[in-house]
């Protein structure tokens, strides 16, 4: 699913068809040789799984491949898309809200919230997730303090409720540079970075796109929390 959703997406690539990934196993006949056997059904689907796992893996392998091929042609685009958190795995007190609808702490209403927010003391820095030009850094109804980033390629990345700016307006960025601090400015109940990822100008799930500065198993437990987070911050 990740291959195909973001990995090919990213890649602007075409995913991998059920029926390449599923080749052959509509040939129930391959296991008739095993009718024979004692057990026989037992075994044939033992073997049909076995076959599917087999099958499964190596076209998975080979899409890696390609992709690593496309990667490696696609250099530029890889530096603009979004890949790393926007504040520091050690600063991180907790997911405070995931991305979905969620209850206004201050309406109480029921809204979509199209970011994550990062509970985080006041000052705590915040980091460029992609190549890019800061294209707003002012103040912004219900943002607060607001960084706006287009990294190009659809790309658009949001950093709000900010204590301090580090970038200005028409300025280049690279993946990693400090661009402000968080705070509790515009609509907010505590110190907090409230993070948006936008496609094309839509929102889309930032846990998606993490995949440079973290573990495989803190990759885990960020989707754990972020899926659990119910306490949204603005």
């Amino acid at each position: 699913e990740r291959d195909d959703n973001f990995y090919r997406v990213i890649m602007g690539t075409e995913r991998v068809s059920r029926a390449k990934r599923y080749a052959g196993f509509e040939n129930e006949n391959r296991y008739n040789h095993l009718n024979t056997l004692h057990d026989a059904e037992l075994i044939k689907n033992l073997t049909r799984k076995m076959d599917m796992l087999d099958r499964q893996l190596y076209v998975q392998i080979k899409s890696f491949d390609e992709l690593q091929k496309l990667a490696e042609t696609n250099k530029d685009r890889i530096r603009h898309i979004p890949s790393i958190q926007p504040i520091a795995q050690k600063h991180m007190r907790k997911m405070a809200s995931g991305y979905g609808t969620r209850r206004d702490p201050i309406y109480g209403t029921r809204k979509f919230h199209e970011g994550l927010d990062f509970a985080a003391d006041k000052g705590t820095p915040v980091y460029a997730t992609a190549d890019g030009k800061v294209v707003n850094a002012s103040w912004e109804s219900g943002y607060g303090n607001l960084v706006e980033i287009d990294h190009g390629y659809g790309y658009v990345t949001r950093y709000a409720h900010l204590s301090k700016f580090k970038v200005k307006e028409g300025q280049t960025v690279k993946r990693g540079d400090l661009i402000a601090e968080t705070g509790n400015t515009g609509k907010s109940t505590g110190p907090h970075l409230h993070y948006e990822v936008r496609y094309n100008g839509a929102p889309q799930n930032p846990i998606n796109y993490y995949f440079m500065d973290i573990t495989p198993e803190q990759y885990n437990q960020l989707i754990l929390e972020a899926e659990n987070a119910g306490h949204v911050m603005d």
